[in-house]
């Protein structure tokens, strides 16, 4: 990383603006779950308009699609394997930081989810495919989606991550709810609350990680003086 852009992680403007949206998105989520509450069982209209698009039989590549997007997304794959091997990734990259970002991002994002699942208590649909635990609201596959993609974001500035990141939250959000096991309203509340949750850690953890790139920084240039002299 040159040094412009360890000046951009270390500014403290785009950091504030990245807090700030993260809480409005926890706000919204948060919203959205009171409106869900008060309003009492009934879901959304464009929640059973999208539940029955999928009301007929199942077409069987996309529940076999679904269902590998369940054990991917959520369980102990998305709980323990893939924070664990992306910190680890980072951590070999000399990227500790980055790798402690990631791992408390992930936890973070997942104990918000589970105490609004608890707060809020709303009920699956009734034709869920699938075992699942206790509350709809937010999706928690879809909250993980969106932290993971906001997590690399963050750390790969790259047009090409985003759009793969975006494309991850849509198709998890899609699987949720093919297997009816969210309402379509589960799953925006899951990304609102991913994305903040990571944004918001992204800000708190951004002088720290400012450390692992001047070290890559400092690195690459002795390297490139190394070979500079050998040449010479």
């Amino acid at each position: 990383m040159d040094a412009s852009a360890i000046d951009d992680v270390l500014d403290t403007r785009p950091q504030r603006f990245r807090a700030t949206v993260g809480v409005v998105l926890i706000a919204l989520a948060c919203g959205l779950g009171a409106w869900v509450f008060f309003r009492g069982p009934s879901p959304f209209a464009i929640d059973v308009w999208w539940n029955q698009l999928f009301a007929s039989a199942p077409s069987q590549p996309l529940l076999v699609f679904a269902i590998a997007m369940d054990t991917v997304g959520g369980h102990l794959t998305a709980v323990l394997i893939v924070p664990v091997l992306g910190a680890l990734a980072l951590f070999l990259s000399r990227r500790r930081w980055s790798a402690l970002y990631f791992v408390t991002a992930s936890v973070g994002s997942a104990l918000l989810v589970q105490v609004v699942k608890h707060t809020f208590g709303r009920a699956r649909p009734q034709d869920i495919l699938i075992v699942s635990d206790y509350g709809s609201f937010p999706s928690g596959h879809t909250a993980n989606a969106a932290t993971i993609a906001v997590v690399a974001a963050v750390l790969f500035p790259h047009l090409w991550v985003r759009i793969v990141g975006v494309a991850w939250v849509v198709l998890m959000a899609f699987s949720r709810t093919y297997l009816h096991a969210h309402w379509l309203s589960d799953t925006a509340g899951g990304a609102l609350i991913g994305a903040g949750a990571a944004l918001i850690l992204a800000a708190a953890f951004s002088r720290l990680r400012a450390r692992d790139e001047d070290r890559l920084a400092i690195r690459s240039a002795r390297k490139t003086d190394a070979a500079t002299a050998a040449e010479s």
